[in-house]
């Protein structure tokens, strides 16, 4: 566990605040959902909850199948990192975190597809690997991730982007039962 230092007291509502420079760095905002553990030693410790996270091997098992049958490349990820993928390596994707423009797509709700637009989406912060196709996930009417078709070389097709648009909703459907 990393030490920061900064020492909060316990209000009398049993609240304690998060600073700012910490909630910064977890990329929480204000309605997060956290969810709290705690281990042998005592310790209590905060995890950001991700409802698209619980049900990753659902998720995983849901990219592959895009994969094997679409011959795409697949990740899917909640709203800050990638939890699943298939047809590309894991080591690449698994659990970086996503970029600014999918963050905002997820924020607008909107789809995204190269043979729409001029402007590249890159998914992961910092990756060479462009988006093709981005669908948020909408569960309850909030956006909990996205499924994302990497860049082949290739303008996507039709149906690849309605597929890519289905997997999104079935993953929303199955995350509200």
């Amino acid at each position: 566990m990393k030490a920061t230092g900064i020492v909060r007291r316990i209000d009398d509502l049993g609240r304690v605040v998060i600073p700012k420079e910490i909630r910064k760095t977890l990329r929480l905002r204000d309605g997060d959902a956290l969810e709290i553990f705690t281990d042998s030693q005592g310790e209590v410790i905060f995890k950001k909850y991700s409802p698209i996270g619980e049900m990753s091997s659902f998720a995983a098992a849901y990219a592959e199948a895009m994969n094997v049958n679409a011959s795409v490349p697949v990740i899917i990820s909640d709203n800050d990192r990638i939890v699943a993928s298939s047809g590309v390596a894991k080591r690449e994707v698994f659990d970086k975190p996503i970029s600014k423009k999918i963050e905002e797509l997820l924020e607008q709700r909107r789809s995204y597809s190269s043979s729409e637009s001029e402007e590249s989406v890159y998914p992961i912060e910092g990756s060479e690997r462009k988006a093709s196709i981005v669908y948020p996930i909408i569960a309850a009417g909030d956006a909990v991730g996205s499924v994302i078709v990497l860049d082949d070389g290739r303008k996507p097709t039709q149906t690849e982007i309605k597929l890519t648009g289905v997997a999104a909703s079935f993953l929303g459907k199955q995350m509200e039962e």
